[in-house]
């Protein structure tokens, strides 16, 4: 009997299914589903500082609890942005433990329609991923680079220049804002990878609205100083290369260390051939390096042996088996309203310079300072700025393995007892493959409670 109190407490302040709801959504059948999903529309304006303004549809889907319904955990996987209904069908699994007590609520994001597989308002293009430009030499050529970001834009845009310019992390949050008055209840929230700059924003625009929040895999879009969040980036790629070359250090291949700086000296000078066609930069070599490196023990002789390979002249092992030959990104639909952009070639060009200073075998390469030379020339500004994160916000619960876990501290460091759950290894989030993070993070979002500090999975 005191149990059933006291749950029923809790569910009245942190905001379970039986709190209010506002146009609750009527669910029905999924297109294509597979799982037993249900699925909702919901209207929402394509701009929200005009809510009177044009309507586009959000498609919700709901993976309802298997045991007693105490509340809502609303799910977004990254992407930048992404079909959730989709993605959701053959992962079902994932959310099983956590069914048993919580609805999943995912949905289609803006922009990601049926081109992505998606079943919301989609822009009528389909962006795709393109080599990122190389650091310009002079102004010219960063006019030259301007006009080309610019023009990769304007392919996209004249369909839906509204919705093209509504696509940052701050539409998706007030996207994530009208499901949670429509599902009822205080937010609970699991972001992946890109999904994380969501939460991040939400926590900055509705702070007394959230419940639990886990930011998982992702990037830091909450710091002061995004000059020093820049130079944190690039140091956490120099362990990657760090940890490599000290175990190459300590086995057969102590060459490598010094073959790779005289490599990348090389490639600043001229390229180094690696196909027909393919010459690769000491940028594009530091990117494929730094993602091999971050393979682990596994990857690494793979790594040795292209380094080794590329100092006899032929860096062909560097050459992606799958894919784009060189290191690219998206078009920036969402990024570019996302991240701060350089402002001229001479500032592009300082930044470069300390992030080679503080990352000597990694510089720029892989990180938003790099990434941002595709955002110079967009026609759209920069309106969802990373900023810190109020203190009001109740704890919440980062994870990540190598590199994420230290970029999602900086994020959530400012929120008095929040708690990140590091896996000392390679990867890219950590709910769908380790289970001991699953399971403290399916405790945080159904009990509220966290793990101890300094959690290893």
């Amino acid at each position: 009997m005191l149990k059933s109190i006291v749950m029923a407490l809790i569910l009245a302040v942190s905001g379970g299914t039986h709190a209010p709801k506002a146009d609750s959504p009527t669910w029905g059948p999924c297109p294509t589903d597979k799982i037993g999903m249900e699925c909702s529309d919901l209207r929402v304006p394509v701009d929200w500082s005009k809510p009177e303004g044009r309507k586009i549809t959000l498609k919700l889907g709901r993976l309802k609890a298997t045991g007693r319904s105490e509340g809502s955990v609303l799910v977004a996987y990254g992407g930048p942005g992404a079909p959730g209904i989709a993605y959701t069908q053959p992962i079902a699994s994932w959310w099983a433990d956590l069914r048993k007590r919580m609805d999943v609520v995912v949905w289609d994001t803006r922009g990601y329609g049926e081109q992505f597989g998606g079943l919301s308002t989609g822009l009528p293009c389909l962006w795709t991923r393109v080599p990122l430009p190389a650091a310009p030499r002079d102004d010219a050529e960063w006019g030259r680079m301007s006009d080309t970001n610019r023009g990769l834009a304007e392919a996209c845009r004249p369909g839906d220049p509204e919705l093209f310019a509504h696509m940052s992390s701050a539409d998706h949050a007030r996207d994530m804002e009208a499901i949670r008055k429509a599902i009822g209840g205080k937010l609970n929230y699991y972001g992946a990878s890109y999904a994380g700059f969501y939460g991040q924003t939400y926590a900055r625009l509705f702070p007394g609205q959230v419940r639990t929040m886990v930011l998982d895999g992702t990037w830091n879009h909450a710091a002061a100083d995004w000059d020093k969040e820049l130079e944190a980036m690039a140091r956490s790629n120099e362990k990657f290369l760090t940890r490599f070359f000290d175990w190459c250090a300590a086995g057969d291949c102590p060459d490598v260390p010094r073959a790779w700086r005289s490599i990348v000296t090389r490639a600043d000078r001229k390229p180094i051939r690696a196909a027909e066609g393919v010459a690769y930069t000491a940028r594009d070599l530091q990117s494929f390096a730094i993602s091999m490196a971050r393979g682990g023990s596994a990857a690494w002789p793979t790594l040795a042996a292209a380094i080794r390979k590329a100092h006899r002249g032929d860096a062909s092992a560097f050459v992606p088996q799958r894919g784009a030959r060189f290191p690219d990104m998206a078009t920036g639909v969402t990024e570019c309203v996302d991240w701060p952009r350089p402002a001229s070639r001479a500032a592009s060009d300082a930044m470069t310079a300390r992030l080679r200073k503080v990352a000597p075998n990694a510089g720029p390469a892989n990180t938003i300072a790099t990434a941002g030379l595709a955002c110079v020339g967009w026609p759209v500004p920069v309106t969802n700025p990373p900023a810190p994160l109020p203190t009001t916000l109740p704890p919440l619960l980062g994870a990540g393995a190598w590199g994420e876990s230290e970029a999602v501290t900086r994020a959530i460091s400012r929120v008095p007892g929040s708690v990140t759950i590091t896996h000392d290894g390679p990867g890219h989030t950590l709910y769908g493959v380790n289970t001991c993070a699953r399971a403290h993070i399916d405790r945080y979002l159904t009990d509220a409670t966290l793990p101890p500090k300094n959690t290893t999975c």
